[in-house]
Formats: structure tokens, sequence, C-alpha cells
């Protein structure tokens, strides 16, 4: 790698806003604000709207297509005509 021209790789924390799921992790994401970690250093805290915490997929609270009544609709339209 070339000296001087990547971005700082440190410790920071990802704080979901929505679930409350708060990790540390190395990354190059900067911020201006802190926090105080469980181990009594101070880390930057980069805020994000969804994670595994709060995303429908992973929490199972996706919804499900009704496919039956789509494949009814679709041969309403375009199926077969008497």
């Amino acid at each position: 790698m070339k000296p001087g021209i990547h971005p700082a790789y440190r410790p920071v924390v990802f704080r979901d806003r929505v679930g409350g799921l708060t990790f540390l992790t190395r990354s190059t994401a900067t911020s201006t604000r802190t926090v105080e970690w469980e181990d009594g250093n101070t880390y930057p805290v980069v805020d994000v709207e969804i994670s595994s915490a709060s995303h429908p997929f992973y929490t199972g609270t996706a919804r499900v297509m009704d496919t039956a009544g789509r494949v009814e609709l679709f041969n309403r339209r375009y199926g077969k005509q008497d």
C-alpha cells in the first residue's frame, strides 16, 4: 500500500438509532461525535438507520406477499379467454 493515501483505519462504535444495538468494530468511517465504551475508552460513534437489530429480514417481521391473489389477478387479466 502506498503510504499517506489511505484513510485512517481505527476502532469505531456503530449505533442503531431504532434498535438500540451498539457494537465496536474497526472502520474508516469518520464522525465528530464520540461515546465512552464499556472498556473506558472514548471512540467515535456513527449512527446508522438500520442494522440487524431493526431490519425486518433479521427480526422476523418481514411481510409476506399474497402470491395466490397475484396469480389470480394475472389469470383474470391475461388468462385463457373462452
